[in-house]
């Protein structure tokens, strides 16, 4: 799968000095670009940090990629989507006092396949004030990430990953006949 980005500590903090990554947890997930058949774009807006994100979320143990997807976009926005297309892969190198992290995100382009039901979302979720919001477009969720101003670390890792996935959907999007 293409690589969209890599995000390390630098990208964002500028005193950051060079860090080993090879110590790193590592974290696989899922997300999607995903469109309703008017061809609005799900987004999540974490109202307590300041951002929206794409749906999407960890692979759990002995679950494929595939699976996660379904999952996530079903406890998150509420619905089932069939794949249209892989965009590409982005990699985040996120430090902490006590260690770091390695995520690895698969992104998709998907369209919503079936009536959308109530999310599931988790209680973390939940505090954060995170709900689902529609965007009219690919180039209107672009512009309301780019409009965004997380006050945290994780936000502004998340802005810039999911900024990524939604340029490149964009440029696939506009390649795909009968979506």
């Amino acid at each position: 799968m293409k690589k969209l980005i890599t995000l390390k500590p630098q990208d964002f903090l500028t005193d950051s000095t060079q860090i080993d990554f090879s110590g790193f947890s590592k974290r696989t997930a899922a997300r999607a670009v995903l469109l309703n058949k008017q061809g609005e774009v799900y987004l999540l807006n974490v109202s307590k940090h300041g951002y929206h994100k794409l749906p999407g979320g960890g692979v759990d143990k002995d679950e494929e990629i595939e699976q996660t997807l379904e999952r996530e976009l079903l406890e998150e926005v509420g619905c089932r989507a069939e794949v249209l297309v892989e965009l590409g892969e982005t990699v985040e190198y996120r430090a902490y006092d006590d260690g770091g992290l390695e995520q690895v995100s698969f992104a998709y382009l998907a369209r919503q396949v079936g009536e959308q039901v109530p999310s599931a979302l988790e209680e973390g979720e939940i505090e954060e004030g995170m709900f689902e919001v529609r965007a009219k477009s690919i180039d209107d969720a672009i512009a309301i990430l780019s409009h965004d101003t997380p006050d945290n670390l994780e936000g502004r890792y998340i802005q810039k990953r999911d900024m990524s996935i939604l340029e490149e959907a964009k440029r696939v999007f506009a390649n795909i006949k009968g979506v």
